[in-house]
């Protein structure tokens, strides 16, 4: 089990996805999983999702119930101890945020 899942939930927001994508990256800390939830994105996203497969836990791209409904499907899939929602477009302070949350 790892300490940290992270949650990313995503609709046509290919220019968000990829900001909140190097915000984790950049990351110094790296007992996480990135789960990625797509609600059937028509602007790239899950081109971009797939092509960062690897650097996922488990992801989807398909029609939900919206904003809530994606998060619950995020968090059935999270095996961290902690959850974090880190959604499309957003992003964490600096590279050690994470890292400075859990010493």
């Amino acid at each position: 089990m790892c300490k940290l899942s992270i949650v990313t939930i995503n609709y046509n927001n290919l220019c968000g996805l990829k900001k909140t994508y190097k915000s984790i990256a950049s990351q110094s800390f790296h007992d996480y999983e990135w789960i990625v939830v797509d609600g059937g994105s028509t602007d790239g996203s899950e081109k971009f999702i797939r092509e960062h497969r690897s650097e996922t836990a488990w992801w989807c791209s398909e029609k939900d119930g919206g904003i809530y409904n994606a998060q619950n499907k995020g968090i059935t899939h999270a095996q961290g101890e902690y959850v974090l929602f880190l959604n499309s477009g957003d992003s964490l302070l600096s590279s050690d945020t994470i890292e400075i949350y859990f010493l």
